[in-house]
């Protein structure tokens, strides 16, 4: 009788039938239920720790050892996988519990005249690791488009006169939610030999501390209207400055959004928040001039800056999603207001 016939990646079959595994043994956990190589290895490694890359190498960065058993992590993922939102959850309770002894050890150390040290620790440990991890590892590739936003303000206005208010970032997020759902190839993340599709539209959030930077998630945002995704918005980003994130909070981006329009900025390359493809960097808005049947006229015009990963994404199609956002955002009453 024939064997049932088991999906698996060219790689899984090839290890299988070097290593004489049989594919049915193994839990699958590619796309579609397809075998993966690591779920084969896991079979022959069944006592290491399930723990994913970004998680590995997180822990590494703040000194925690994931094959060492320890109240202080628990993996939250499937069959106890330990996640990246797990290692920073775990830093956070270490650091309550160890505050008082190791003050003097990790507070400011004088270095000289004018000069004085600090050790790098918590969230600013794990940002440095991960942002020199996303600089070195990802292509990146920035294109910034202009956006005339005229419209726009003059609708934000209309709304706040009926008690209703928006901030920019509010309409950014839903085009940008609005846009993912129309161009599903921006929702890509790269591992190793793979590309993973995702069919959630979860918008990361960059939010700025006085420590660093967190990102909180909102998940399902194309499915919001614009009154559900402000309140949503505005109670994550509440949240993280009372230090009242959890786990879960953090996790399933898919993309995000960087907003330093508040702080004039005029254009910035945003560095990609992995295992994301993209990030949406949101700029000022300043008078520009521009010709209306030929007159000279002010126009309220903003830019957004796009990093993409260019394993992943190419200029066109980075382009057409930036265009998406342009017409949402230069027309929005069709938006769902």
């Amino acid at each position: 009788m024939d064997k049932p016939y088991i999906p698996a990646t060219p790689y899984a079959k090839l290890l299988a039938a070097e290593r004489n595994i049989d594919l049915a043994r193994a839990v699958p956990t590619g796309l579609y239920g397809a075998v993966r190589a690591a779920d084969l290895l896991n079979l022959e490694s069944p006592k290491k720790t399930k723990i994913s890359p970004l998680a590995r190498r997180a822990a590494l960065a703040l000194g925690i050892d994931p094959e060492k058993s320890s109240e202080n992590l628990r993996g939250s993922g499937w069959q106890g996988k330990i996640l990246y939102a797990d290692v920073l959850a775990a830093a956070g309770r270490s650091a309550g519990k160890s505050a008082g002894k190791s003050a003097a050890r990790s507070g400011s150390v004088p270095a000289g005249a004018g000069e004085r040290r600090e050790k790098i620790s918590g969230i600013r440990k794990v940002i440095a690791h991960n942002m020199s991890r996303a600089h070195s590892e990802i292509p990146p590739v920035t294109q910034t488009m202009k956006i005339d936003v005229t419209a726009l303000l003059e609708l934000r206005a209309g709304l706040k006169e009926k008690g209703k208010r928006f901030t920019i970032n509010d309409f950014v997020m839903m085009a940008a939610a609005r846009a993912l759902r129309k161009h599903p190839a921006v929702l890509v993340s790269f591992d190793s030999d793979e590309i993973i599709y995702k069919d959630e539209v979860n918008l990361g959030m960059a939010v700025s501390l006085d420590q660093g930077l967190v990102v909180p998630v909102l998940r399902s945002a194309d499915r919001m209207g614009l009154e559900e995704l402000s309140s949503a918005s505005r109670d994550l980003a509440e949240r993280a400055r009372a230090g009242r994130l959890m786990p879960d909070d953090y996790r399933g981006h898919t993309f995000t959004v960087s907003n330093m329009g508040m702080l004039g900025i005029e254009s910035f390359t945003p560095i990609i928040n992995q295992p994301d493809a993209a990030i949406l960097g949101v700029c000022c808005i300043d008078d520009e001039p521009a010709l209306k049947d030929g007159v000279l006229v002010m126009r309220k015009v903003m830019r957004i800056s796009l990093t993409f990963d260019h394993r992943l994404l190419d200029g066109a199609t980075a382009a057409k999603f930036q265009m998406e956002i342009k017409k949402l955002l230069e027309n929005p009453e069709e938006l769902p207001v």
